[in-house]
């Protein structure tokens, strides 16, 4: 578990094919490895890493083909800027907000414009993940925690503050760039939650619906 207040901005420093998957090098800048062992998790911007190898201020962790497939981790280059934090303690500040390092999707930034001394930054998200992104709610962008200032469909809005811009990868983000999004963990077992037993369902995959809810007995009539 992650808190999405970033501890340092690390760099790629290599990557390795191995079979399909990838094994990835990582130079964290200033984030210290003493306290880290093999085995311990480390978010890459937003994606829980393990890692299973230390090299000095490095550290190596295999990459499956799912999630180069399912993050932006797969679109990465020698010497592209990443997001590093280690994973929280119970004697952690919960800064942000509780994040898994399970990224849901991909979004894609579709504006950036200057409001005073901050950024605000419109970001699409995929449709399905619309549901759980709410105005004042939470979010994790590429790592970071984040507040949702406004919500349309599937698109959202950020206020970005100086020191945010100054101490993550955020400050590089121009229309175009793919970004890892994980929604809130309490939106995600809410969701859950209320579909009580029919959650056993094969079709209670998709979430709720208005064909799962009715199947459930509930009408979508009022009276």
């Amino acid at each position: 578990m992650f808190t999405g207040i970033i501890q340092a901005v690390g760099s790629i420093a290599s990557l390795q094919q191995r079979g399909g998957d990838l094994r990835i090098g990582i130079a964290t800048g200033k984030l210290p490895l003493e306290d880290v062992a093999l085995g311990d998790s480390i978010a890459v911007s937003g994606v829980c890493l393990t890692v299973v190898e230390l090299a000095g201020s490095r550290f190596f962790a295999d990459v499956s083909g799912e999630t180069l497939r399912r993050t932006s981790l797969g679109g990465l280059g020698v010497g592209d800027a990443v997001n590093l934090e280690k994973a929280l303690t119970l004697a952690t500040r919960l800064g942000g907000h509780l994040v898994s390092g399970h990224v849901d999707g991909i979004g894609s930034v579709i504006s950036r414009r200057q409001d005073s001394r901050s950024v605000q930054f419109s970001i699409q998200a995929p449709d399905e993940l619309a549901r759980y992104i709410a105005v004042k709610g939470s979010i994790c962008v590429d790592g970071v925690s984040l507040t949702v200032n406004a919500v349309s469909g599937a698109s959202f809005e950020l206020n970005i503050v100086p020191h945010t811009l100054e101490e993550t990868t955020l400050a590089g983000f121009r229309a175009g760039r793919q970004v890892n999004l994980e929604v809130d963990l309490i939106a995600r077992y809410l969701e859950r939650l209320l579909l009580g037993d029919a959650a056993a369902q094969p079709e209670a995959g998709s979430g709720l619906t208005r064909e799962l809810l009715e199947s459930c007995g509930f009408s979508g009539t009022r009276k």
